[in-house]
């Protein structure tokens, strides 16, 4: 029996499909495994991570064939960037509504979805500079973990 995940996951590769055959893009295995290991990672992978795991499956893929295709991915609004102020280019591919945060100290990001609820209020005068299309806020501070180890530190 298929999990809810794997579904999921699925339904995001056949999405994928469609968004290629519309940019007349070929629908090619590499760019499906680049694809899948961003959409199926909850720790929203660098190039080099994605390069890593997909030359574990396609030994003959290139570096440069990941990041070409995360670039392609990204302007057709499959993925996109958490944040261009980290060391180093983090791709999310969950177009649900969430944002992140950002530790600030070992550079992890976790998602934060709102509770059904909860709901962020845009700055009134935001829509003066053109069209929104979402809103994602990054807060910035540091994670549980690396308090933990403050504290362990201190002891």
């Amino acid at each position: 029996m298929e999990t809810n995940r794997e579904k999921m996951l699925e339904e995001k590769i056949d999405f994928l499909r469609t968004m290629c055959k519309l940019k007349g893009m070929r629908v090619t295995p590499q760019r499906i495994e680049i694809y899948k290991q961003v959409a199926n990672s909850c720790e929203h992978p660098d190039a080099e991570t994605v390069y890593e795991a997909v030359k574990e499956k396609m030994p003959n893929v290139s570096v440069d064939t990941v990041y070409r295709t995360l670039a392609s991915l990204e302007e057709m609004d499959m993925i996109f960037r958490v944040d261009n102020q980290l060391p180093k280019a983090r791709f999310d591919a969950d177009k649900t509504p969430h944002h992140h945060f950002l530790c600030v100290k070992c550079n992890e990001v976790y998602d934060i979805f709102l509770e059904p609820d909860e709901k962020i209020d845009l700055p009134k005068n935001a829509e003066r500079f053109g069209e929104i299309k979402d809103i994602n806020v990054q807060v910035r501070g540091i994670c549980n973990k690396c308090l933990q180890e403050q504290i362990n530190k201190q002891n």
